[in-house]
Parts: C-alpha cells; structure tokens; sequence
C-alpha cells in the first residue's frame, strides 16, 4: 500500500494553498475531499442551469498577494477585478454611497454630514494605519508567551520591533481598538446615522456579536486589511465566481506532482504510538502517510475525526468550548435582468458594488436581537451584489446573478430549521431587497436559499461559520484556536491543522494554510517553500 508524505484533509482554499507549498518542497502529497467537487467555501456551482453562483464565499481581497505569487496563480487562470464602491438605502427614499475614488467618496459624505466628510479622513488614517501593522503579522507563525525556546522571543521580539514606531498613545489607542465595538468606535468619527450604519456592516459579517458588542472593532479591521492590485481595503470579483481561487491553486498544485481525490470523506485520523500516520476513510479505506493535516476547524478535528483516547484532557475541554456559533445565511439569486434602484440616480457606479438596506445602528442591533432569540432577522443586515456587471461569462447574456449574505440567521431555530423555515428566512431577505427595487421579485427566476444548516451539511463549517471560529481578542494570534496549539501543531507528532481556525482567522486568505506549510517544513527539515516576513512598509 502506497503511504504518501503528507495527506491533507479537506480541499478548501487553505487546504490545498497548504498542499501547494508542501509539494513544491518536494513532498508527495494527497489532498483528500468529501466533496464531488473541490473549494470548501470557495466554490463555484451551476445550481440553475445557466448560472455559475458564487453560493459561499462572494468577494476576494483578503488572498494574499505574496501566496499568489508564490504559486504563480495568474500562470493558472487567476483573474480578480477590482469592484467599484458601496451603497446604503436610506428609509427615507435618500442612500449613501462610498465611492470608489476619495474625493468623490468625500462629496458625498459631506452631503450628509461635512463634519464627517472632514472626520472620513482622520478615520481612514487610522484604519489603514492598524491594517498595516497587522498586515505584518498574517504570514508569520503566532508566537508562544510560554515558551522559552529562541524562536519564540525572537517572534516577540519582531511584535515589539513593529510597536516600537508608534508612541505610548498609540500603543493605549491600538489595545483599546481590540476591546471596543464597532459603534462606540464610529462614533468616536461619525454623526450620520446612515454613515455610522454604514461602516459598521463589516464588523459584523459572519460573527455571533451586535455592533454594540465588545470586539467587533478589530471585525472591521479584518476585512479591511485585504487588497486588490496593491490597493489596501480593496474588494474584487474573481472571473469565473470564487471557485476560480480554488481551482487555480488546485491546478499549480497538480502541476507540481500533488494529488486530490475527491468523494473521499475522512472519518478518523489514524494515531499509533502518539504519532498521527494516516487516515481513515468513511468507506473504510486506510491510507497513510507520514504527517497528516487538517483543513477542517478545531471542532470538527479534535471532536469528530479524533479519537477521544488520542487527546488531553484540556485540549478536548477547549475544543469543546470553542466559539463557533452560526449567524450567516446566503441566498444566490437568478435573475431575468438588473433590477432598478429608484433611489439611485440613472447609471450610477454604485450599483456595481456592495449594496446595503440598514440604515441605523439600531436597525442592525435589533437584527442582532432576533438572533438571539434564535430567530432569523425579521430585518437583516445583508450584504447584496451583482457581480455579473463584471463578469457576464456566469449568466446567460442579458442576464444577471445576485448574491445576498445575511445577518442574522441562528444555526438552530425553536423547533428546528425545517425546508419551510429556509424558504421563509429566504422570503424576508427577498422581501427587504424588494422593498428599495420594485421590479425586483419579477426577475427571480431562481432562488438558492442557504442557512447554517445548509452551509454546515455541504461545506462542513461547524454551525455554517464562516470565519471557523469567531475573531474575538480570546480567540486570535496566539490564543486560536486554543493556548499552546497556535503554532498549526497538533496534539500528536506529525498531526496539524492549517484550517481558519487558526491563525490568522478567517477568509479567503490562504495565510493559515501557508503558515501551516512553514511549519511542517521545518519540522521535517526541508527547505521553506512559502513565503515569510512580510511586514509592509
């Protein structure tokens, strides 16, 4: 029986970025896949015949550039284009739109607010500001405040090098920006209700917190640390849906000799001796290898597909008590052509990108209320684009694909989800979109309505999370997934994770998966494939 170098477990994005960077250190390696497909979250499907939906994950710009050039990912087929701006309906019939180009961005701030035109560019200083200090710290390996190895001072000493520019406010302001929330935050800037609603909308994406809760700031710092063509904060559509991401790694990962096979589901991981030498699958088939590692979150690795024999005491205690809640849903729509905005003037750009319906904060807390209650949101925050505007090789011509993220929708509803209840949380987030477009619900031809049992069922995303754990200051940099085991090592020799669950969280990224890589390279003695040290200037 052939036993391969490394097995990865699950062909999400970062699973097979951490596959990439093993087999081109000369590794023989097998991705394995549940799936019939390949991408995880990071997924393209024809779910109605015509139409490519991007039916989890929807925008890229967390992907870090250094990784796509690392695996030549544009030699593969990778193609993301910037999208232009962002918009929020107004109840009063007005919106607020966040242009693309700043001195447009800043005229229309100050038709809502000139106080907050003048305040946009203070807080865009210093968001840009974090975003770069944090920037630095994604490729790098987390290091362990309890070790006395070099390597972990050295890795401290690099953190207090990168602080060491700033002054002592500045120092006070950061670790205060960990502990805040998102409004409290704004507010420090903001006036405009439809301003302060608008920011806030990104630090609640895919966490189980309101934008009242302690946290959410660094939410916000999250997705805006990302970038497209060198522009930080930046947003894209990948050509061809967000499976393009998946597919191009796949295919630098074939091109170096790695494998993937797929509608091949891991039941356990194999343990003997205290070391992890393969796996087993749901069929029964044993394949081994010398190091195994799991793109799978904490939950699912330690829980599910490790025997409780193999663990510590703690670390099982700590798995089990990892946050993890779901609060996303998804609709993909299909649609007979653009549906129109009244309140946007005729051909305006911000119809090309993020568009918005919750205009307050109070509006966004009381969303986060129902969810609570473990109800969907009777008026959800969604996050709505048309990235057919971009790419139009993912409809038929003259048609258009929708896609909806919502907050909030609970992982278990009272009673249960049933089809009903989905078709139900589908029809209040259609029945909002509606009430700013009116010939909206005459163009659905299709509806694809997903909430975290869906996501869960297909994607295995534990109550359909999307981050694999939520990005609170207790769960980040050296405290996730969990103290002593934020270094991709697993309880076991030779066993890893390089999923979202760990550092540095969650999003199409690829970091955790390259930061694993590093890692198990160095354990085996072979030369570093990835890439390192990326601190920007």
């Amino acid at each position: 029986m052939k036993k391969y170098d490394a097995i990865v477990v699950g062909a999400g994005h970062n699973g097979l970025t951490n596959a990439a960077f093993l087999v081109k250190a000369g590794l023989d390696v097998l991705v394995l896949e549940k799936n019939e497909y390949i991408g995880g979250a990071t997924v393209s499907r024809e779910l109605h015949e015509g139409w490519m939906y991007s039916n989890c994950s929807y925008v890229c710009s967390l992907f870090r550039p250094e990784i796509y050039q690392a695996l030549h990912l544009g030699e593969h087929g990778l193609e993301v284009v910037p999208l232009q701006g962002s918009t929020t309906f107004k109840q009063d019939g007005d919106y607020f739109g966040s242009y693309h180009q700043p001195a447009v961005r800043r005229r229309e701030i100050a038709r809502h607010s000139k106080r907050d035109a003048d305040a946009s560019i203070r807080f865009d200083a210093d968001i840009m500001k974090w975003c770069r200090l944090v920037r630095g710290f994604l490729l790098r390996t987390p290091p362990d405040p309890a070790s006395l190895k070099i390597r972990d001072a050295m890795e401290f000493a690099y953190l207090l090098k990168s602080f060491y520019h700033l002054t002592e406010s500045q120092i006070y302001e950061f670790i205060r920006f960990f502990t805040m929330s998102i409004a409290e935050y704004l507010e420090e800037y903001f006036e405009s209700d439809a301003i302060l609603a608008h920011f806030s909308g990104g630090s609640i994406i895919g966490t189980g917190l309101g934008v009242y809760s302690p946290g959410t700031a660094y939410v916000l710092l999250h997705h805006a640390m990302g970038d497209v063509d060198g522009n930080i904060g930046s947003w894209g559509f990948a050509r061809g849906g967000m499976g393009a991401v998946s597919k191009a790694i796949a295919s630098s990962f074939q091109s170096m000799g790695g494998e993937i096979r797929t509608q091949a589901e891991v039941q356990q991981i194999l343990v003997k001796g205290r070391q992890a030498t393969g796996v087993v699958l749901a069929t029964g088939e044993e394949v081994n290898a010398g190091v195994v590692v799991s793109n799978l979150d904490a939950k699912r690795t330690f829980l599910n597909i490790m025997e409780r024999k193999d663990l510590p005491d703690e670390l099982y205690q700590r798995a089990s008590n990892f946050k993890i809640r779901g609060s996303s849903g998804k609709l993909n729509i299909a649609l007979d052509g653009l549906p129109r905005f009244p309140a946007l003037p005729i051909g305006s750009p911000l119809t090309l990108g993020h568009m918005h319906f919750t205009d307050t904060l109070e509006r966004l807390e009381r969303a986060y209320d129902d969810w609570k209650d473990d109800c969907w949101s009777s008026d959800p925050y969604v996050d709505t684009l048309i990235p057919t505007q971009y790419d139009p090789t993912m409809s038929p011509a003259g048609k258009h694909m929708m896609s909806v993220f919502v907050q909030y929708c609970p992982a278990e509803v009272e009673g249960g989800w049933t089809d009903a209840k989905r078709d139900a949380f589908g029809e209040t987030v259609i029945d909002q979109i509606a009430s700013y477009s009116p010939n909206f619900k005459d163009l659905i031809l299709h509806a694809e309505v997903r909430t975290p049992r869906e996501i869960e069922a297909e994607v295995g995303l534990t109550e359909g999370n999307i981050f694999q754990g939520e990005l609170t200051l207790d769960q980040l940099m050296f405290n996730r997934p969990f103290p002593g085991y934020a270094q991709y090592r697993g309880p076991v020799k030779n066993m890893y994770m390089c999923g979202s669950s760990t550092h540095p969280g969650g999003g199409v990224m690829g970091a955790p998966g390259a930061n694993a890589a590093r890692e198990i390279l160095l354990d085996l003695g072979r030369e570093n494939t990835t890439p390192e040290d990326f601190g920007d200037d």
